[in-house]
């Protein structure tokens, strides 16, 4: 058991019958009554976000998680199919774990927690950004720069991202995976 002091970004608990993650935390403090912790928590099991606040001193209940880098292979459906680097052993998850699923690129290394207790996959952490090639990007026109201005662009796995004017097919772009936007031109 452990304690609303050992909360941080990423620890996985057992909360209402469920195995959720911690996305956001704050320890606040008010001049007036009990210091509290306010999360964000998403659940491993449905992908739900839900805010809950924990009084100072409240007992939570760690589940003790493994991280191994897995390699994507490929898609099938709703199943994405991953390989264990070390012990290629593979596995099959569903596209509901996954944060980005329409950002994934087959080779591409992605670190996966293992619940200890039941060897069960529980979430799946992609790199901070990837590097897609763009496969189709109406021209940019010219005179439309005087703002921020953006267009869709197909990258090559098939997700739609919006990216500056002067952004052109067969260009390799730069994505972050956490908000799925554009980063910059490489």
């Amino acid at each position: 058991m452990a304690s609303t002091a050992d909360i941080r970004n990423g620890l996985c608990i057992k909360f209402n019958h469920d195995i959720y993650k911690i996305i956001e935390f704050l320890h606040v403090k008010p001049g007036k009554g009990p210091a509290f912790v306010r999360t964000k928590l998403k659940s491993l099991t449905n992908g739900k976000v839900l805010d809950n606040t924990f009084s100072a001193g409240h007992k939570i209940d760690v589940v003790r998680v493994e991280t191994h880098t897995f390699q994507y292979l490929y898609a099938e459906g709703n199943d994405f199919h991953f390989m264990n680097t070390e012990t290629y052993e593979q596995i099959t998850l569903n596209k509901d774990v996954l944060d980005a699923p329409d950002l994934l690129k087959e080779g591409t290394n992605v670190m996966v927690q293992i619940n200890t207790e039941t060897d069960l996959p529980l979430a799946v952490d992609m790199p901070a950004s990837i590097v897609l090639e763009v496969t189709y990007a109406e021209p940019g026109v010219k005179g439309n720069t005087a703002t921020n201005a953006t267009k869709p662009a197909k990258v090559e796995t098939g997700a739609s991202i919006n990216v500056p004017l002067f952004i052109n097919e067969g260009d390799k772009i730069k994505i972050d995976t956490a908000t799925g936007k554009y980063m910059e031109r490489v």
